[in-house]
C-alpha cells in the first residue's frame, strides 16, 4: 500500500502526511519514510521531515494476522506510561486508531540516536572497549530490575493484563498461536507444552514483563548504556522471571557449542567481555532479591514460546504480509534448533 512511488509499503503518504501535521507538533512536510530493516513482526519506518526532524513510525504486518497480534494501541500505551519511571523508551508522540488514514492504526514516537547490537560483530564494531561491554551487561540487568520494579498501578497499567497465572496463560496462548500458524507438524512442541504445564513454578510477585527483553531489542548509545527498550508488543503483566529467563536464552557465551548456544548463534554476547550468564543472575538477584534457583523453567519456556513466535513470522513471510521478502528456510530451521532447545531443557528438568 502506497500512494507514491519510492514509499514503502504500508504507508499511505498523503494521508499520513496529514495526519502527522496535525497531531505531531512542529513537523513540517513533506515526510520521507524507510522501512528500518531487522524487525519480523510489526512493521517500523523512519520517518524525516523537511526539517530533517526524525521520528518513527509502528504499523502492523500487511494483510490478515492472529486476531489480539499486533494491537498498536496496547504498545503505545506502555511506552506511554513508562515516560518519568527511569525506564529507558523513545517517546511516544501520538496514535492513530482511524483505520481510514493508513489501513491499520499506527503510533509514532522519538527517533533515539544508539546502535543495535544484535550479534558479536555488531559489538565489536561499534563496543571495542572490554571494560565498556562489562559495563553495558551490567546496565542491561539494571534497566530490567527497575521494569520489574515500577508500580503498575501509579503509572495507569492496574488494567493492563492479569497478574497471577502467567505461565499458564502464556502457555494457553502460545500453543493456540502454534496450531493456529504452523507451517509443519513438529513433535518437540507438543511434548516440551505436555511437560511445562505439569511443573509450572509458583509465581512470587508481578510486575510488567516486556517479552522479548535483549540486548538486540535495545537501543545502545554512544556512552556504553542503554539508550531505549525497544518493541514493546508482546509486553503485559505477569511473573517477571520469564523476561530473565529469555534474556539468559541470549546471553549466550564465547566459546559455546551444543544447547547452550543453540537459538543465540547471533547473540551479541558472544563478541566476549560482558559479563556472564552467572554474573547477571547474580547481579539480578542483588537488585530485586527475587529467587531466580528455578530460571532453567523460564528458559526451557521461552525457547518453546519463541519457536512458536518464529513459526508465525515464517507464516507471515510465506503468506506475503510483511513487506519485503526473508530467507524461510532459515526461520523454519530456528524453529526446530528453538523446540529442540526446549525439549533438552524439560528432560535436564526432568520434564
Amino acid at each position: 500500500m502506497s500512494d507514491v512511488e519510492g514509499t514503502p509499503k504500508g504507508i499511505a503518504l498523503g494521508p499520513i502526511t496529514d495526519w502527522l501535521v496535525a497531531n505531531v507538533d512542529g513537523l513540517r512536510a513533506p515526510f520521507t519514510f524507510a522501512l528500518i530493516a531487522g524487525g519480523h513482526s510489526n512493521l517500523t519506518y523512519r520517518v524525516t521531515d523537511a526539517a530533517n526532524r526524525k521520528l518513527v513510525l509502528r504499523r502492523p504486518p500487511l494483510g490478515a494476522v492472529l486476531a489480539t497480534a499486533h494491537d498498536m494501541g496496547r504498545e503505545h500505551r506502555i511506552i506511554a506510561a513508562l515516560a518519568g519511571t527511569g525506564v529507558p523508551i523513545p517517546p511516544a508522540l501520538g496514535l492513530c486508531g482511524d483505520v481510514a488514514v493508513n489501513g491499520a492504526p499506527f503510533y509514532v514516537m522519538a527517533f533515539v540516536e544508539g546502535v543495535v547490537l544484535d550479534q558479536g560483530r555488531t559489538v565489536a564494531k561499534h563496543i571495542p572497549n572490554i571494560a565498556e561491554r562489562r559495563g553495558l551487561g551490567r546496565h542491561v540487568i539494571e534497566v530490567l530490575a527497575r521494569l520489574h520494579a515500577v508500580d503498575v498501578d501509579a503509572i495507569g497499567l492496574a488494567d493492563f493484563g492479569r497478574r497471577e497465572g502467567y505461565i499458564a496463560r502464556q502457555l494457553k496462548r502460545w500453543r493456540t498461536q502454534w496450531e493456529g500458524s504452523k507451517t509443519r507438524e513438529l513433535p518437540a512442541m507438543e511434548q516440551v507444552y505436555e511437560a511445562l504445564s505439569s511443573g509450572i513454578p509458583e509465581q512470587h510477585g508481578s510486575g510488567i514483563v516486556h517479552g522479548d527483553y535483549r540486548l538486540g531489542n535495545m537501543l545502545t548509545g554512544a556512552d556504553a548504556r542503554i539508550a531505549a527498550v525497544l518493541d514493546w508488543e508482546l509486553c503485559t503483566l505477569g511473573d517477571p522471571l520469564a523476561d530473565l529467563g529469555y534474556l539468559m536464552n541470549n546471553w549466550a557465551e564465547p566459546g559455546e557449542s551444543g544447547p547452550e548456544s543453540r537459538g543465540a548463534a547471533l547473540a551479541p554476547s558472544v563478541a566476549g567481555g560482558f559479563p556472564s550468564r552467572r554474573e547477571m543472575l547474580a547481579h539480578y538477584r542483588e537488585l530485586t532479591d527475587r529467587d531466580v534457583s528455578q530460571v532453567d523453567y523460564y528458559r526451557a519456556f521461552s525457547y518453546w514460546r519463541l519457536a512458536a513466535i518464529v513459526e508465525g513470522v515464517l507464516a507471515r513471510y510465506l503468506k506475503g504480509v510483511m513487506g519485503n521478502t526473508a530467507d524461510t528456510s532459515a526461520f523454519r530451521a530456528q524453529v526446530d534448533g528453538l523446540a529442540a532447545s526446549a525439549l533438552e531443557r524439560v528432560r535436564a528438568l526432568g520434564g
